[in-house]
C-alpha cells in the first residue's frame, strides 16, 4: 500500500514508486533553522491524492504530510498511536478506536469519528473505484458494497460510539488490524470533501484538506509541483520548516544534478547511473537506511505465452540477479529470492528454490520444453531510471534462452499501470512494492490474492487465497506467520512474478538541509527535516 506502495523509481534503496519545466528550477533550500525555511523534495507525478485512492509512493509521500495516521511504527515496526488515543480489542474481531482530542482539519473543522466512518465508507464502496478499497475488506459488510449494484452503501461493521470514538467489527479476527491502521487508506476526510453524503467533490483531489502537520498551498500543479505549508494548529510535534515543495521530475538524473547544484534539497532515490560516484559527489549527504522495497518482474498470467509456470520459472532461472545487482546497482540492493522483505518477521531466504537460482542451461532446456515465446518484451516506466537494468536483463535472456528481448518504456508509471489494468499487451512488466504496513500479509494479500488491490497480473490460486485468509484470522502472530509461509510456498510453485531485488533507501540531499530521515516506506520524515544551521 501499497498499495502502499507501488513505486515508480528503481534505486529504491522500491513498490508501486517525473517533471517538466520544474526539472531545472531551483528550490528555496531554507534560510535557517528557525522554522522559516522551505525545502524541496523530488517526487514522481502522483496518480491520486485521495487517501483511499493513493496506492503509489509519490502520492503517499505528499499525503503523509497532509494527514496524520491513526498509528505509526517504532524502530521495531510495532504500532504506536498518533491520531488515535487507543486501539483495543479483546478478541481481534471487535476493535474500539478512541481519537485524541484537539485535531482539526485545515479548514477548521474539528476531527470526529464521523470523519473516519465517512471516509472509510467512501473508500469501500465499489462504484467509487478507489484503488485502496481492498484494505477495507476485513470490515464486516464489505461484500455488500461490491459489484455494479451494491446491496449497501455503508459498512455494517462501523459504528459511532461518540464524537471521539468508534467501533470496528471485522468479518473475521485479524491480529494485525492495529498495525494495518497506519496505512493511508485509513485517513479521515472532512465534511468539506463531500458534495453530498458519500459523494466526493471533483475538486477535492486538487487541493486535499487533511488534519496533518502541513496543509495545501494552492492547487496540485500537475507534472510540475505540489506545494504545502506548515499547519500551525497541528496538535502534535510541529514541523521544523514552513514550506515544502514536492517537485515533479521526468528524469532522476536531472534531479540528481539539481541536488549537486543545491537547486533541489532532497532526492529520495539516487539514480542507478550515479550510484558509483554519489558517495564522493555528496560526501556525508549520501545516506542509506532500512527500506521495505521489493522489485520484481510480473507476468500477465492471462496471456497464453506466459500461462505456463514452467515458462515463468525458466525466465527466472535465466536471470543473473547477483551480476545485475553488482554491475548496475553497485551492491546498493540485495538480490531477491523470496516474496517478502527481509525486514519482516517470518522472512525466509530463498523461498523460490531452484527457480531463483541462476542456471542458464537448465533454464533454456525448460523454456524450450514449455514452448516459451520466441520474443520477450519487458515494459517499464521510463521516468523511473529502469532502462539500464531492463537492458541488462534482456541481454541475459537473449544469451541464455536464445530469444529476442526488447525493453519497452512507457512515459510514466501511471501510464504503465493504466495499460496493465486494461490488459493491453505489455509482455513482462516491472513492478515495485513498498509495504503498506509491517506484516507478511501486506506482501501477499494485495499482490497475489485473486481480488488483491495490486494484483495486476491476473494471478489466482484458491489455496493461496485460503491460506492468506487463515493467516489473517490466526489468534497470534506466530500462528499467522506459519500460514503466510505456506502461502508463499505456493507462489514459489506458481511464480506469477520473478523476485529480483530487495532495496534500502539510498538518498541524498543538498547543503541547505539537515536531519533528513526516510522511513521503511520510502517517505521523507517531513516533521524532522530542517534547514541547515
Amino acid at each position: 500500500m501499497r498499495v502502499r506502495r507501488l513505486a515508480a523509481w528503481t534505486a529504491l534503496p522500491l513498490a508501486v514508486t517525473l517533471g517538466l519545466a520544474a526539472c531545472g528550477s531551483g528550490g528555496d533550500g531554507g534560510s535557517g533553522s528557525n522554522g522559516s525555511g522551505a525545502v524541496s523534495i523530488q517526487i514522481a507525478e502522483p496518480q491520486h491524492l485521495v487517501p483511499t485512492n493513493t496506492t503509489e509512493t509519490s502520492g503517499s509521500q505528499v499525503i503523509s504530510g497532509l494527514f496524520a495516521p491513526l498509528v505509526d511504527y517504532d524502530a521495531q515496526n510495532k504500532p504506536v498511536e498518533v491520531a488515535a488515543e487507543s486501539v483495543t480489542s479483546s478478541d481481534n474481531t471487535v476493535w474500539t478506536i478512541k481519537l485524541k482530542d484537539g485535531f482539526t482539519f485545515h479548514n477548521g473543522e474539528k476531527v470526529t469519528s464521523d470523519d473516519y466512518i465517512n471516509a472509510w465508507n467512501y473508500g469501500a464502496y465499489a462504484p467509487n473505484g478507489q484503488g485502496a478499497s481492498y484494505f477495507f475488506d476485513k470490515i464486516a459488510g464489505y461484500q455488500d458494497l461490491q459489484g455494479e449494484k451494491p446491496k449497501a452503501k455503508t459498512l455494517s461493521g462501523l459504528k459511532k460510539l461518540d464524537d471521539l470514538s468508534f467501533q470496528v467489527t471485522l468479518s473475521a479476527p485479524y491480529t494485525d488490524f492495529k498495525t494495518m491502521l497506519g496505512y493511508n487508506a485509513f485517513y479521515p476526510l472532512p465534511e468539506a470533501a463531500f458534495s453530498a453524503p458519500g459523494v466526493l467533490k471533483d475538486s477535492y483531489e486538487q487541493a486535499p484538506i487533511g488534519q496533518g502537520p502541513f496543509k495545501m498551498k494552492g492547487n496540485w500543479q500537475h507534472d510540475s509541483k505540489i506545494e504545502v505549508e506548515r499547519y500551525d494548529a497541528y496538535p502534535l510535534e510541529k514541523p521544523k520548516v514552513k514550506d515544502i515543495e514536492f517537485r515533479i521530475y521526468q528524469q532522476l538524473t536531472a534531479a540528481y544534478a539539481d541536488v549537486l547544484a543545491d537547486n533541489l534539497d532532497v532526492l529520495p532515490t539516487i539514480p542507478t547511473e550515479n550510484l558509483s560516484t554519489a558517495p564522493t559527489d555528496l560526501g556525508d549527504r549520501y545516506q542509506t537506511s532500512p527500506m521495505s522495497s521489493f522489485q520484481f518482474l510480473a507476468f500477465p498470467t492471462f496471456d497464453k505465452d506466459y500461462s505456463n509456470p514452467d515458462v515463468r520459472k525458466a525466465i527466472s532461472m535465466a536471470i543473473d540477479r547477483d551480476e545485475i545487482t553488482k554491475s548496475i546497482f553497485k551492491n546498493s540492493q540485495q538480490p531477491a529470492r523470496s516474496f517478502v522483505s527481509p525486514i519482516l518477521p517470518g522472512y525466509r531466504d530463498n523461498t523460490t528454490g531452484d527457480a531463483g537460482q541462476f542456471n542458464p542451461a537448465a533454464a533454456k532446456s525448460l523454456y524450450q520444453a514449455a514452448n516459451g515465446p520466441s520474443k520477450i518484451t519487458i515494459s517499464y516506466n521510463g521516468d523511473g531510471g529502469h532502462k539500464d537494468w531492463v537492458d541488462a536483463t534482456c541481454n541475459q535472456l537473449k544469451a541464455n534462452l536464445g530469444v529476442d528481448c526488447v525493453g519497452a518504456a512507457e512515459p510514466k508509471f501511471s501510464d504503465l499501470l493504466n495499460k496493465v489494468e486494461k490488459k493491453q499487451p505489455v509482455g513482462l512488466f516491472r513492478m515495485g512494492w513498498v509495504m503498506d504496513y509491517p506484516s507478511m500479509e501486506d506482501y501477499l494479500g494485495p499482490l497475489y490474492s485473486t481480488n488483491g488491490s495490486s494484483n495486476y497480473y491476473g494471478y489466482s490460486n484458491p489455496e493461496f487465497d485460503k491460506l492468506v485468509k487463515e493467516g489473517a484470522a490466526a489468534p497470534s502472530q506466530e500462528e499467522a506467520i506459519k500460514k503466510y509461509q505456506q502461502a508463499e510456498d505456493i507462489l514459489a510453485k506458481d511464480m506469477p512474478v520473478i523476485p529480483l531485488r530487495f532495496g534500502q533507501n539510498v538518498f541524498g540531499h543538498s547543503t541547505k538541509v539537515q536531519n533528513v530521515e526516510m522511513d521503511a516506506s520510502q517517505r521523507v520524515n517531513l516533521v524532522k527535516i530542517e534547514a541547515a544551521s
